[in-house]
């Protein structure tokens, strides 16, 4: 321990004051310790809670997605039951036109068929009239040299010419005859050969109905298939969905349930931490009555060293006043300009580049008064830290973290300690509080200060961190 250069005989100090000023040093270190701890359960109990909410919130959503679903779900095979039926309809209505277009397709095939088979029959009968015809000739010829004949036999051949001439009527009237059937059968064959070209067309297009109907009665029935199969899937799916329902209409409650009781734990834990922080708050009174009325503590000489710094500072802030060297307007001033191009962000005030010409004379040899100081550097009541020691007043660079650690100077420190020590306006002030390190580890530092008074106003407070 570091000698107290303000008491010549420790004797001085009532013991019993001296014990109880050391046991509420120790109380306000569990204290504190206990109240980080706490912190620690308040903030995951916190996020767990928003865990829990979300969780809620989403199987929520699950249930008004799944409705939308299942609604969608329902809407959807009503429509495929309804297309299967039309479709269905379609595909019997079609395969039925099919029929009939297949019987109009054979019923003109046949007809081409036909056709061919009369243009055959016509070609023999053209031909068997031509023979008829070439008879009918050798007939008239025949007649002629009968008539001939009978003229030169005279009376005895009368008779005989009287057949000739009727057989050369007859066969005059059969060529004659012969003539109107080929002309006939030439328009006749003509017909036919028209029809048979137009029924051979027609022949070919029935080929391609008949192909075509199949084509689109297997297309018609792929798609039913494929309706039907559609229909059987929404179902499926709607049973899924339904069975979904089901699971978070189950847990929904017990989500419910543990988010209550986590809310419940959560609000205990909130509670209880702030009655330990109070308790801090307590320990720290009592910890300055007692030395203020008489009790040493370890802590003693870090005390009337900080008091005495504050009080330096207060002499000068006051000369510089008076110096004209900064206002008081200036000086009690609290608006913070943010500096840009900095993270953590850094601000100025109208009073930093005052701080920074007077504060580091008295700062900067508190820190080798101890090798358990750590820092010292006045803070405003807003936690507003202008001017810190060199060490912690680098420029920034391109690394928040370093950033974080070795510039420190100009920042807002606005957390519980940090707010208490630039408030307090008390003789002093000590607090015990957890230094975060990183990587979840902690160290317990305490944190003297004393308040910086100027003409009777509160200006903030001198920090002065050591550690146990």
């Amino acid at each position: 321990m570091i000698p107290n250069p303000n008491f010549e005989d420790a004797t001085i100090a009532d013991p019993k004051l001296t014990e109880l000023a050391n046991h509420a040093g120790r109380l306000g270190y569990e204290i504190v310790d206990v109240a980080g701890f706490l912190d620690a359960v308040d903030a995951q109990s916190s996020s767990q809670i928003m865990v829990l909410k979300q969780v809620e919130s989403s199987a929520a959503g699950v249930m008004t997605a799944n409705a939308a679903v299942r609604h969608a779900l329902e809407t959807v095979t009503d429509v495929t039951e309804n297309t299967l039926t039309k479709v269905e309809g379609s595909v019997d209505f079609v395969r039925e036109n099919g029929k009939r277009s297949n019987t109009v397709a054979s019923w003109v095939k046949a007809l081409s068929e036909k056709m061919q088979q009369v243009a055959a029959s016509l070609t023999a009968v053209e031909t068997d009239n031509k023979n008829i015809a070439d008879i009918a000739r050798q007939v008239n010829i025949l007649a002629i040299n009968a008539k001939i004949e009978a003229a030169r036999a005279g009376d005895y051949g009368r008779g005989f010419g009287v057949v000739a001439e009727a057989i050369n009527e007859l066969s005059h009237k059969t060529a004659t005859a012969a003539a109107g059937i080929e002309d006939n059968i030439h328009a006749l064959s003509g017909w036919v050969d028209k029809l048979r070209s137009e029924a051979s067309g027609v022949s070919s297009d029935a080929d391609i109905v008949l192909g075509g109907s199949e084509q689109t009665d297997r297309a018609l029935t792929e798609i039913a298939d494929g309706v039907r199969q559609t229909s059987d899937a929404t179902r499926t799916m709607a049973f899924e969905a339904e069975k979904v329902r089901e699971a978070v209409a189950e847990f929904q409650p017990a989500f419910a349930s543990i988010g209550k009781s986590a809310e419940k734990t959560a609000s205990g834990i909130h509670e209880a931490h702030s009655r330990v922080n109070k308790l801090i708050d307590t320990s720290e009174t009592i910890y300055r009555t007692s030395v203020d009325l008489g009790g040493a503590s370890e802590d003693l000489v870090f005390i009337e060293r900080v008091k005495a710094a504050a009080g330096q500072i207060s002499e000068i802030f006051r000369n510089g006043i008076a110096e004209g060297r900064i206002t008081k307007h200036d000086l009690f001033n609290r608006t913070y300009t943010p500096m840009g191009g900095t993270n953590p962000q850094q601000f100025r005030a109208r009073f930093t580049d005052f701080t920074d010409a007077v504060l580091p004379a008295i700062q900067e040899p508190m820190l080798s008064f101890s090798d358990k100081v750590v820092f010292c550097a006045a803070i405003d009541p807003n936690g507003y830290l202008p001017t810190h020691n060199k060490k912690f007043a680098h420029p920034q660079g391109k690394d928040p973290a370093w950033n974080a650690a070795n510039s420190r100077n100009r920042r807002m420190f606005d957390d519980r300690v940090g707010l208490k020590a630039g408030r307090n306006t008390e003789p002093f002030l000590l607090q015990v509080y957890r230094r975060d390190m990183g990587a979840g580890q902690f160290t317990m530092m305490k944190d003297l200060s004393a308040p910086i008074i100027v003409d009777g106003a509160h200006w903030g407070g001198l920090r002065v961190a050591y550690t146990f």
